[in-house]
């Protein structure tokens, strides 16, 4: 049976202090249909509606152009679908006061528009076929310095997470991870290796795509 490919998207919230690098993950329940009972992060489908969120400010012209020109994306729908699940699932809000109202209960309360600006796109990749789901997966990287609010209460988290914690970035291979897991957080340390924790985050060279359309698998690089 074919599946069809949904997109997707996730994001990688990175604490950096002096002490080190920190990133915010939780554990898929055990009944889960995709990834049961492995530590993610915030993540999920691309809803239509996602498209008609207006945003504070787009994603930046590199991570925009980048999607832009792989299979006629839309960066405003990918970029909402991101901010709208890391505040379901973690209860964190990224965006800015005012602006256009936004249906999302906890960016409406907090009197909030999300906010793609603070968004790096790390990577992508495809489900490969014979997994009961499928997903077009594009993973972004945002600072915690960019939530608003406190970024150690998921009091207004949903229950799809559990144990929602900050991981030191050097601890998190401990973890009962999926493989795209475990690359996803090797581009992450590379891309903040040589950074210093009080410096803004920059959009890597390239940003790796394990394409898994066809029938083999593709490697390559979005420049």
């Amino acid at each position: 049976m074919t599946v069809a490919i949904r997109d997707a998207a996730t994001v990688l919230v990175v604490r950096r202090d002096v002490g080190g690098a920190s990133v915010l993950m939780g554990m898929r329940g055990a009944g889960a249909a995709f990834m049961p009972s492995k530590f993610v992060f915030p993540g999920g489908a691309v809803d239509p509606e996602d498209a008609q969120v207006a945003l504070a400010r787009p994603l930046g012209p590199t991570c925009r152009a980048r999607l832009l020109q792989e299979d006629g994306l839309s960066p405003d729908a990918i970029a909402a679908a991101a901010l709208r699940e890391l505040a379901e699932e973690t209860g964190l809000l990224i965006g800015r006061p005012g602006g256009a109202p936004c249906g999302w209960p906890g960016h409406a309360k907090a009197g909030l528009t999300p906010d793609a600006g603070p968004l790096i796109y790390l990577f992508r990749a495809i489900t490969p076929p014979g997994r009961p789901r499928r997903f077009d997966a594009h993973f972004f990287v945002a600072d915690a310095a960019d939530i608003v609010g406190d970024p150690d209460d998921f009091g207004a988290a949903c229950d799809e997470l559990s144990h929602l914690h900050w991981v030191p970035l050097d601890q998190a291979g401990a973890l009962d991870l999926p493989f795209i897991t475990e690359v996803v957080l090797a581009e992450l340390t590379a891309l903040i290796r040589d950074l210093p924790h009080d410096q803004p985050l920059a959009a890597p060279d390239t940003v790796p795509f394990f394409d898994n359309r066809g029938p083999a698998p593709v490697f390559r690089q979005i420049a």
